[in-house]
């Protein structure tokens, strides 16, 4: 018997992915990036959360391949000692996982109110267009910002559990307004469809409908959607993190790392920031190249 691989290796899809090298290569990346964030703990060669394995004298310590490199780091140390390479490891799931869960919370609460607007029209669908109007003038930076000061004054004793629940609803709340305009506009189409129809007839209930007859039908964009704004998160996470809004200084995010090698940029040490900033691009791009893939493979039209 075929496997589950197998089949959809064989599907339009499968060979769609078959036949791009891009999305091959991107995949490819992308892969290796998760598992080495999600592996950090047995991949890296060293912990950077481990305060006692950190020697101070090993500090801003070049690549090896430069003269004066230790070839215990192979691209170098930051300002504390941490190795770069497991820092970007262990920074890339932080980030990951940022995004992931932001996008996650922004398609339940996107999906959701979109199919609702789009279903049922009227009074509901203009409130919910007007409140996606509203927030889309919120920039991700300000709601961050606004978030972070009042999280900060309620929990001032617990300032690391606030600034990752800062990330993940200041993502949230300005990244849900894309997939409900997206599967409201579906929606309208796909409401006044035959089988719709049919379904209202015999009696369905609406709420049976939109899950098991609608829904299933305007994941198609979502999905690309989702794939193009875990890219998106990651990115935001690490800008929010580089202007001091994001994770704490201690953990070793993408953009944390960033903004602590900015400040040793024009000293000479430029592997602190090179490095990180070129693993944020890797993750995004190899995203980015996947989703477009993806847009590209469940369209007809496109093909």
């Amino acid at each position: 018997m075929k496997t589950a691989l197998a089949n959809w290796l064989d599907s339009d899809v499968g060979y769609s992915f078959r036949t791009s090298p891009v999305a091959m290569v991107a995949a490819a990346i992308a892969f290796i990036c998760v598992f080495c964030a999600a592996f950090a703990n047995w991949v890296a060669p060293h912990n950077p959360f481990d305060l006692t394995t950190l020697v101070l004298s090993d500090a801003r310590l070049p690549p090896f391949w430069e003269t004066g490199g230790s070839a215990r780091y192979v691209l170098g140390t930051d300002d504390q000692g941490r190795d770069i390479l497991s820092a970007l490891m262990f920074g890339a799931r932080i980030s990951l996982l940022v995004g992931l869960i932001s996008v996650l919370l922004s398609m339940l609460i996107g999906v959701s109110l979109g199919l609702l607007a789009g279903f049922k029209g009227g009074w509901i669908d203009a409130l919910l267009m007007r409140l996606c109007d509203i927030m889309l003038s919120f920039p991700a930076i300000l709601v961050a910002l606004l978030i972070a000061g009042v999280g900060r004054a309620m929990f001032p004793n617990a300032q690391d559990s606030v600034a990752f629940g800062v990330l993940i609803v200041a993502i949230t709340l300005t990244g849900w307004v894309q997939y409900a305009r997206t599967v409201r506009g579906s929606t309208m189409v796909e409401r006044n469809k035959e089988y719709v129809q049919a379904a209202r007839v015999t009696g369905v209930a609406p709420m049976h409908i939109m899950v098991r007859h609608v829904l299933p039908n305007v994941l198609g964009p979502v999905l690309v959607l989702a794939t193009i704004h875990v890219a998106t998160a990651i990115i935001t996470e690490a800008t929010l993190s580089f202007l001091g809004v994001g994770v704490p200084p201690t953990q070793p995010s993408l953009g944390t790392l960033i903004r602590v090698g900015n400040d040793y940029l024009f000293s000479g040490e430029w592997w602190i920031t090179i490095f990180p900033g070129a693993m944020l691009i890797l993750i995004a791009l190899s995203v980015n190249l996947l989703g477009d893939w993806l847009r590209d493979a469940l369209n007809p039209r496109l093909r």
